[in-house]
């Protein structure tokens, strides 16, 4: 699976809303060539949301586990929540991981950094990986889209 075929599948999705952060623009240059996804149908980022999926492209200082810096290899980044969390890797987020190879390929990975929080990670997703990450992001924007549509409906 491309890297330009999960952007597109993203894309797709109704009211998503992508930051890909280049040269020249208002962002870091630690961001540049990343992508970050958003629900937010209004066009703007939520000041009070994180994105929901997001695709790195390289290292940063307090992420390198992975070891994303040689061409060719990137990450898919999903926030899925407690329950579907332990269920893809049968451990709850907060406990602490066994031995790790952070750096597999095509395999669902406790994110290095943002385990806790419920997210998972895929170093260039592939064969085995390919329907199982396409459907988590679809999850993961229907999520958002429901915490967006609870927001609304208190007034937030």
């Amino acid at each position: 699976m491309s890297m330009d075929q999960i952007l597109e599948a993203l894309r797709g999705c109704e009211g998503v809303l992508e930051l890909a952060p280049a040269a020249g623009g208002p962002f870091p240059e630690i961001a540049w060539g990343d992508h970050f996804f958003y629900y937010a149908p209004d066009g703007q980022v939520p000041q009070r949301e994180q994105p929901y999926a997001t695709i790195v492209t390289k290292n940063y200082p307090d992420d390198s586990a992975c070891d994303l810096d040689p061409p060719g290899r990137w990450r898919m980044n999903i926030h899925v929540g407690s329950d579907v969390f332990t269920e893809l890797l049968g451990m709850a987020p907060r406990a602490e991981p066994e031995a790790v190879d952070f750096t597999a390929a095509d395999v669902v990975l406790p994110h290095p950094v943002y385990r806790r929080q419920g997210w998972i990670a895929i170093v260039n997703p592939g064969v085995r990986t390919h329907a199982l990450a396409l459907g988590l992001l679809r999850g993961a924007h229907d999520a958002a889209r429901l915490r967006a549509m609870r927001r609304v409906r208190a007034g937030d």
